[in-house]
């Protein structure tokens, strides 16, 4: 019979920092790439990133575009399509395995972790996870009724790789690079305070994938009910009732590597599941 205490651990976790880590590269060498070889393959950050004469954007940052200009601009049509089928399949992946926000701090994490000596942190108090809903529809009523992409300007995502640039380009750093250091504080009080409740970017994403292809299932007949899946989720989910089939799920995979019996998984949805 299979020893089931053997299976790897943290396989998604490493693999996930190891892809955090490469997506924060790519912010961090670039506008070294830019300003000092002139090498412009690659320009951006994850709001708006150009590799060659193929563009990402934002759904986010794409709709505040429309909303503020009242135009259909097909180039930024075209630059969405990839991050909205990635969320449409994958639901808001981009948030654990892609967002340098998330990268930082899984880095404080760590830090609290060593010179606190402790596995886990609980979580001082919580909200409720509709919280995140109003965040988005806060952003875009704001958003309308200023005239300008809020999102755009103060995203804490979006800051880090301004920051990085602004460094780098002009030898100082903006005073709004203080939002991010701000979110990172959060942490301290709740796990991913901000990506849990207050990041628009999130929500959207999570409503985009909504109906995702990819989720965690349990198999309640291996389940011992031993809870440790829902203590590992950094976004106070509870996997263990199926809020890792919810829209506010980020697949990261904690649960996964948490689960002692091999009892919780990804799975694909068939095209006709409800």
């Amino acid at each position: 019979m299979k020893n089931k205490t053997t299976k790897p651990e943290r396989r998604f976790h490493n693999w996930r920092l190891i892809v955090l880590f490469g997506a924060f590269l790519v912010i961090l060498i670039n506008p070294f790439l830019n300003f000092y070889f002139h090498i412009n393959f690659v320009q951006g950050w994850y709001q708006s990133l150009g590799i060659g004469k193929l563009w990402f954007v934002s759904p986010l940052e794409g709709l505040e575009s429309i909303l503020v200009s009242k135009l259909v601009y097909m180039p930024l049509l075209i630059g969405m399509v990839i991050p909205v089928l990635i969320a449409i399949f994958l639901g808001r992946v981009f948030c654990a395995w892609a967002c340098p926000i998330s990268f930082l701090s899984e880095l404080s994490d760590s830090a609290i972790k060593f010179l606190k000596g402790r596995k886990r942190r609980k979580d001082f108090f919580t909200l409720s996870k509709r919280l995140l809903w109003f965040a988005l529809m806060g952003e875009l009523l704001l958003t309308m009724i200023l005239g300008a992409p809020i999102f755009v300007f103060l995203s804490p995502p979006g800051l880090v790789g301004r920051e990085i640039m602004m460094a780098v380009f002009f030898k100082t750093l903006a005073v709004e690079g203080v939002i991010v250091l701000l979110v990172l504080l959060l942490n301290l009080v709740t796990r991913r305070f901000y990506c849990r409740y207050l990041c628009p970017l999130g929500a959207l994403l999570a409503f985009i994938g909504s109906k995702r292809r990819l989720s965690l299932v349990i198999n309640t007949a291996e389940c011992k009910e031993c809870g440790l899946c829902d203590m590992a989720c950094p976004l106070g989910l509870k996997p263990s009732i199926g809020e890792g089939r919810s829209p506010y799920c980020w697949n990261c995979g904690e649960c996964v590597d948490s689960c002692q019996q091999d009892a919780i998984k990804f799975q694909w949805k068939e095209i006709t599941d409800h």
